[in-house]
């Protein structure tokens, strides 16, 4: 099986860091957040259940533009294969 080598950007690393933080944050959004920031460095890649909450947020209307930054980060770093 492939393996996805991308990490997470600074950009989106300082997103994830101001989303977790942000007590006015969505449980999915910290989640996509916590998933970004767990890839920022090493062979960590997007695992098939958050790879659907990524594909779902950015399927959706009901998102905020950050947190569909943060989903479309996560699943680019997903198993190509998968």
């Amino acid at each position: 099986m492939s393996k996805n080598t991308k990490q997470t950007s600074s950009r989106i690393g300082r997103l994830a860091s101001e989303t977790l933080k942000s007590s006015s944050s969505s449980q999915v959004a910290k989640s996509l957040a916590a998933s970004a920031l767990s890839q920022r460095s090493g062979d960590k890649q997007t695992g098939a259940k958050m790879e659907d909450k990524a594909a779902r947020v950015l399927a959706s209307d009901r998102y905020a533009k950050e947190t569909k930054e943060l989903a479309a980060s996560v699943l680019s770093q997903a198993n190509k294969q998968r």
